[in-house]
This record gives structure tokens, sequence and C-alpha cells, in this order.
């Protein structure tokens, strides 16, 4: 994300010409707002780096059209989610990493370090699944399952696309 400091790497991602690469980001009071507005500051982006919020579907619809016309994106996305089903880490976009740890507000000082030394800028979640006890109860090979399946990233994101699709 560093190399965003650059103006002329930030103009690769200029969408409406002021000179400055459009990030799309997080809707105006989604938990991500803060975060990456703290970012833009900590890292030293805000002369090159503008964080267009409003619609996220809207706008990351936008960004795939660009991404299929063969245009540069730059967005926020999070997972799992049908985004990354797809523009796939790895094969279509980058994740691009932090050069710090630096979180807004109560988790001023957490790390975000992941233990392979990758730092992307946000917080690890962990999901879960979460059945009604009483169910659960009559249901023992089901709580059972729900207690020991893993799920990959990739089936969640694919689960997420058929949804969105109907």
């Amino acid at each position: 994300v560093e190399q965003f400091k650059d103006p002329e790497i930030a103009k690769l991602f200029d969408t409406n010409g002021d000179g400055k690469a459009d990030l799309i980001g997080c809707a105006p009071g989604w938990g991500c707002e803060a975060s990456i507005n703290h970012h833009l500051q900590a890292y030293g982006l805000s002369n090159t780096v503008e964080h267009n919020q409003g619609n996220y579907a809207a706008m990351i619809a936008d960004a795939i059209t660009r991404y299929k016309e063969g245009k540069p994106i730059f967005y926020y996305t999070w997972t799992p989610y049908w985004v990354s089903d797809v523009l796939v880490p790895g094969r279509d976009v980058v994740w691009l990493q932090v050069p710090f740890s630096s979180q807004p507000g109560e988790m001023k000082g957490s790390s975000t370090k992941l233990a392979n030394g990758n730092d992307y800028g946000f917080p690890v979640n962990n999901i879960r699944i979460a059945a009604n006890k009483a169910w659960a109860e009559k249901n023992p090979a089901a709580a059972k399952l729900f207690a020991i399946m893993k799920l990959p990233l990739a089936d969640i994101n694919a689960q997420n696309m058929r949804m969105r699709s109907g």
C-alpha cells in the first residue's frame, strides 16, 4: 500500500481525473470506514488516495466492470464475501499489505500481523456456527457436525455468490 504514496502510481488508479487513486471503500457508518480513514492518515496516503464511499454494491459492480475492461481497480473488501469469488485473490487481484499495524480507537496498539508475517491492516475475525441450544440438544448429530466441521473460505465465498445470484 505504501506504493500509493507515489503520485504516478496513484494516478494509475484515478477514475475521476483528480490525480488521486480512487479507493472503493466502505459505506458511511460501516465499521471499516473508520479503519480506512485512519489508514490513509497513518500510512501517509491522504494526498494521493481518495476514499470513495457510498453504496458498496454499486461501487463494487463498477469495479468488476472496470476489471473486465482491463482497467486497474483499487477496492476494499472482506472475506468471506462473494466479491472474492468473482475477483479471486492470487488469480485476479492481490491483497495489499501495510508497512505496520495501525488501528483507530479502542483497537489502537493492537497488531494485525498474521503468524506468517503478512499484515493486511485489519484484524482477523473468526466465524463460528451458532445454533439454538434446545435444537442442538434434540439434534446431537448436527451439533457434533457443527462442532468439528471446517469450511474453506473459498467455499463460503462461492456460497455467497450463489446466494447473490438467487
